[in-house]
């Protein structure tokens, strides 16, 4: 205890930040030995994903302390590093944030490091999409830039993404290069932090990005499909607004309750499409409008949820819907190029590019790995997360895969068709690849462990009454993947994906079942075939994992 205090004491000393002063001197006086050790336990690990968790006073929490010793060690590698990674301005920063608790703040410190290790760094005007700051890091030429967003984490989380200069996010080895400058730093008083010197940029960069949503679209192309749309209490309102305006479809009619950024998520247990009833506020209002189709983004919006009306009752496409028929839009529109997505995503995207004569590739979860496919024409991944204009955004865009899925919806309105019969189609020509989840989120990280040991050391032999034909521990690597944890099995027209979430204390399974469809007319059989498999792959999978 009295290490543990000597340690509190000592972080205190430096601590910037009144309100997390205020916090970690409240335990000292209480004497929290258990609240102290959680928060002196180690220090908040920075990775591929930057750094997420919980916001408070401590090594472990994010702060003000951890984000400006996170910066200095980002500088620090970028003035070691130079330019290697598609900078044209060897010394310019462009820095992004999101209406999170404490966002702001990250952002000026991030700013006031960069000043001060002799970088350039410029911020944007104010709290903005995630899109925005990928597409500003490649338009003005930066070296790197750092996005200060948690996305769809719960209200209490924070988090800090960093890009490289070729506008994608950091993989290895530039992950562990940063994070041992971090480590490096011994003292907050050894990083020097003016307080100016840096730009706050206007909205030229972001009339630029809207300016590039153009692209996006057809020339010519229908544009009346009416959607309900919700922020979901974060940062995507007025730019998918104005893009829509700029692109002349019908102004979207807003979940009012959810339209304006609020950092506490107040209708929400978790501000993630995906999260059951999230979507509640956007269906009543879909009920009472009676649009083409829904659209969420989460509160950093670089994903996008949509949701159609399906025998009278609305309900979410899953991701791998909307990654099937963004594909085929774009299949039919004749774009040229790799489609690329993510292992755990439907292998559906794989039998639409092999149609048209179109290269395909898979990569590791996440789209710091699709981004960087050679000549990417389109990206997706299952948790709602599409690339549809590489060029402009190298990462996950909910602004543009909106705008590209309402024109498909127009598209298809004017042949008096929707979403869902384009779905059908895809099914017969494609196989009905249908794909579910189990995901279990715990408190303790140490279930997870637990489970990915389970399955390694005891491996089922088969799942939902299939033949496991073959087995993958892919911590060894593949001849095309680089080493990650997970599991892969392969069934006899089914797949299984096991590994931790990379942001979420979760452990997430990835089901596809394939089963032929001879004609629409067989589509409700398959259908039920197919759900009856995903079900059986859950109850046996969370069997043989003990989840």
């Amino acid at each position: 205890m009295h290490d543990l205090i000597a340690r509190a004491g000592a972080w205190l000393a430096e601590d910037p930040d009144p309100d997390t002063r205020a916090e970690l001197a409240g335990l000292l006086d209480a004497g929290d030995e258990k609240e102290l050790a959680a928060r002196f336990a180690g220090t908040l690990q920075f990775g591929t994903a930057g750094l997420r968790g919980e916001l408070g006073a401590g090594p472990m929490r994010m702060n003000r302390s951890v984000v400006i010793r996170a910066a200095a060690g980002l500088a620090a590698y970028l003035k070691k590093n130079g330019t290697p990674h598609g900078g044209t301005d060897g010394g310019l920063v462009v820095i992004g944030y999101d209406a999170r608790h404490k966002s702001a703040d990250f952002a000026r410190d991030t700013a006031a490091v960069m000043t001060g290790a002799g970088l350039r760094a410029a911020v944007l005007p104010r709290p903005l999409p995630t899109p925005v700051l990928a597409f500003a890091i490649r338009h003005l030429g930066a070296v790197a830039g750092v996005e200060v967003t948690a996305s769809h984490n719960p209200p209490q989380d924070n988090g800090y993404k960093v890009y490289l200069g070729d506008g994608s996010q950091i993989v290895p080895p530039a992950d562990a290069g940063i994070a041992a400058e971090i480590d490096a730093i011994t003292s907050l008083a050894e990083v020097p932090r003016p307080e100016e010197g840096w730009e706050v940029l206007d909205d030229a960069v972001l009339d630029a990005y809207l300016a590039r949503t153009d692209a996006v679209l057809a020339n010519g192309s229908p544009r009346t499909a009416r959607t309900v749309y919700t922020a979901m209490h974060g940062v995507g309102k007025d730019v998918l607004l104005a893009a829509f305006a700029r692109a002349g479809f019908p102004e979207p009619v807003l979940v009012a309750e959810q339209a304006e950024p609020d950092p506490d998520f107040p209708t929400v247990a978790f501000p993630n499409p995906e999260e059951p009833g999230a979507m509640d506020l956007a269906f009543a209002r879909a009920r009472a409008t009676d649009p083409d189709l829904v659209i969420a983004n989460d509160p950093d919006a670089d994903r996008c949820a949509v949701a159609v009306e399906d025998g009278g009752e609305w309900r979410m496409l899953r991701g791998d819907e909307v990654g099937a028929l963004l594909a085929a839009h774009l299949v039919r529109r004749g774009a040229q190029g790799t489609f690329a997505e993510s292992i755990v995503s439907s292998s559906l995207l794989g039998r639409i590019a092999e149609r048209a004569g179109l290269p395909y590739e898979e990569t590791l979860t996440g789209f710091k790995w699709i981004a960087r496919v050679d000549g990417l024409r389109y990206g997706y991944e299952e948790a709602l997360g599409y690339c549809v204009d590489p060029e402009g955004v190298r990462d996950k865009d909910g602004i543009t895969a909106a705008l590209l899925i309402t024109e498909l919806a127009s598209r298809l309105k004017e042949e008096g068709r929707t979403l869902l019969d384009l779905l059908d189609d895809l099914a017969v020509e494609h196989g009905l690849h249908a794909t579910d989840q189990l995901s279990v989120r715990v408190q303790d990280l140490s279930l997870i462990a637990d489970a990915m040991r389970r399955l390694r050391e005891q491996p089922p032999a088969r799942l939902a009454g299939l033949a496991i034909t073959r087995a993958e521990d892919l911590t060894k690597g593949t001849e095309t993947l680089p080493p990650t944890d997970g599991l892969r099995y392969t069934l006899d027209g089914a797949r299984v994906i096991v590994r931790p979430s990379g942001t979420e204390p979760k452990l997430k399974c990835y089901l596809e079942v394939v089963v032929p469809v001879p004609a629409h007319a067989d589509l409700p059989t398959a259908r039920t075939r197919a759900r009856a498999l995903l079900d059986s792959l859950k109850r046996d999978l969370s069997a043989a994992a003990g989840i």
